[in-house]
């Protein structure tokens, strides 16, 4: 099946000029900002390279939603019982709405819910994607995991490397009990806005974006970043999964809504000119696929891991070489899908090898 892509712009003016930052952005200290009336901007502490998280409080007329969790750690649940103290005007909390599994926008629902009382929101394929990793950390090492890795040419003492430093994670164990579905075209009345639900995947499998027309406001997550690109990788769960073809088609959504929308998102200054900002995102997997492209063209063939290092040519630490090799096959199996490579799977090696589809049919039955 082929996937549907935007056309691809010119290099011009217009595509690399500046995003709008009409915020200045709050210090990760639990610092809140007025968005608006009735929706606060604060930001949490990440002791990594990615070293802060935007999190949003939305007030309604008898109580406070809590968007997004931070970390599970001493430090972020002493900020939330500051920030709650000294900004929700009294008023209890009421919810915690989470955007995806990822630990940093989930790993504290569970505090959050039990100090509270308060329900969780979240869609279905979040919540038990997150029930699924964090009860399955003896998984790792599986032997599913390394004959995957090793099916995509990474050499082991990496993979061991990989495996001892996600068993190090302390977040990726928390899990939420419990959760009220959240579903595309549903609609959040919180005070005055209407919040309706926007389903993104790719980066995770059920994003919840929440969308309010009337005030040109989103609550992205992770569904666009300002200045990053959100990870698309593929993983031992679904090795022949498209996530780069639902991740495209999750941008094109996002490009129907109002062009003068403010985003609030995740990571990085809340921002305006969105459909630029998708445009941009687009063009830099399209860019992505034309590198794969040259380098299938030079290569008789190849694997995942060696198309990998030409992909993503700076030192990595062991955790990125994971996120960058599953982003490297997200791209794969795009181009496999849309018919323009073919892989040769289970070699003698146990390594998948690619070439372009016009060499194997050079090669007629040879393959």
């Amino acid at each position: 099946m082929k996937s549907m892509i935007l056309p691809k712009e010119s290099q011009g003016h217009q595509l690399h000029s500046l995003l709008e930052y009409p915020i200045t952005p709050p210090n990760a200290d639990g610092t809140v900002v007025e968005i608006a009336e009735g929706l606060l901007w604060l930001r949490m502490p990440m002791p990594m390279s990615l070293d802060h998280i935007n999190l949003y409080l939305l007030e309604d007329n008898d109580g406070w939603y809590i968007l997004d969790t931070g970390l599970n750690n001493d430090t972020t649940r002493q900020l939330w019982l500051t920030v709650i103290e000294q900004h929700c005007n009294k008023k209890v909390v009421k919810g915690v709405i989470c955007t995806h599994f990822h630990y940093d926008h989930s790993s504290l629902a569970s505090w959050l819910m039990a100090t509270f009382n308060v329900p969780l929101y979240m869609t279905f394929g979040e919540f038990y994607m997150l029930k699924t990793l964090s009860n399955n950390t003896a998984a790792l090492g599986s032997d599913n995991q390394l004959d995957f890795y090793h099916s995509a040419g990474l050499p082991r003492d990496e993979l061991d490397v990989i495996i001892a430093s996600c068993r190090k994670d302390p977040f990726i164990k928390f899990s939420p009990p419990s959760f009220n579905r959240l579903r595309e075209g549903d609609v959040l009345t919180i005070g005055k806005r209407r919040w309706q639900i926007v389903i993104g995947e790719g980066h995770s499998p059920e994003h919840a974006c929440l969308y309010c027309e009337a005030d040109k406001l989103l609550l992205a997550g992770d569904q666009l970043l300002p200045n990053i690109s959100s990870n698309i990788l593929v993983s031992e769960l679904e090795p022949q999964g498209q996530p780069l073809k639902n991740w495209l088609r999750s941008l094109e959504k996002l490009h129907t809504l109002d062009s003068q929308t403010l985003v609030l998102p995740a990571h990085g200054p809340v921002f305006r000119h969105m459909h630029l900002r998708v445009q941009q995102l687009i063009d830099h997997h399209l860019e992505q696929l034309d590198i794969l492209r040259a380098f299938a063209l030079q290569a008789p063939e190849f694997n995942a891991y060696q198309a990998m290092k030409h992909l993503f040519k700076r030192a990595l630490s062991p955790i990125e070489s994971m996120m960058a090799l599953g982003e490297t096959l997200a791209h794969l199996n795009w181009l496999e899908s849309n018919d323009e490579l073919f892989c040769q799977r289970k070699t003698d090696s146990g390594i998948n090898s690619y070439l372009l589809t016009d060499k194997k049919l050079a090669a007629g039955n040879t393959l």
